[in-house]
C-alpha cells in the first residue's frame, strides 16, 4: 500500500459537482492498494497513520498524532499511486491491486482507521472522478510504502 499523508486546515472531495464528504483541521489521505497488499499492509499503515506526530504541541513543535488532537481524516483511493515510471514516459499501473482486490481493501482500511482514531472517517468514492480540494497545512506531505519500509 502506499500513502500520501497531508496535514490539512481543511479538505473535501467533489463528484460530478456535489461535495461528496469535507473534513476541517486533520488529515487527507490518498490510498493506492497493490495487488499483493493484505491485511498485514492495513494494519501497519493503519497504526502508523494514526500515531504520526504531524500536529504542533503548545511549544510549535510537531509532537502530537491525529488522536491526540482530536482531528478528523479523509481517505481517497488513488491507484495512480501504484504507478511505475521506471520505463518510457507512460506511467505503468500494472503493480495496482484490481477492484476485486482494492475496493474491500479499502473499505477494511477507512474502518481500521476510524476505529484507530475514534471517529468515523469521510470518503471519497472509489473508482470516481473526484475533484480533491484541500489546504495544506505547513506545508506537510508524508509518503508512505508498506513494502519500502525503511
Amino acid at each position: 500500500m502506499r500513502a500520501v499523508i497531508q496535514r490539512v486546515s481543511e479538505a473535501s472531495v467533489t463528484i460530478d459537482g456535489r461535495v461528496k464528504a469535507s473534513i476541517g483541521p486533520g488529515l487527507l489521505i490518498l490510498l493506492g492498494v497493490g495487488h499483493d497488499d493484505g491485511q498485514e499492509d492495513i494494519d501497519w499503515l493503519v497504526k502508523k497513520i494514526a500515531g504520526l506526530r504531524i500536529f504542533d504541541d503548545d511549544a510549535g513543535v510537531m509532537n502530537l498524532s491525529v488522536v491526540d488532537v482530536g482531528s478528523e481524516a479523509l481517505v481517497v483511493s488513488q491507484f495512480t499511486l501504484m504507478a511505475s515510471t521506471k520505463k518510457g514516459n507512460r506511467p505503468s499501473y500494472i503493480g495496482a491491486a484490481g477492484q476485486k482486490t482494492a475496493i474491500p481493501m479499502y473499505e477494511s482500511f477507512c474502518n481500521a482507521l476510524s476505529a484507530a482514531i475514534g471517529r468515523p472517517v469521510a470518503t471519497g468514492e472509489f473508482g470516481a472522478d473526484m475533484k480533491v480540494m484541500l489546504v495544506n497545512d505547513g506545508p506537510v506531505t508524508i509518503c508512505i510504502d508498506t513494502k519500502n519500509i525503511a
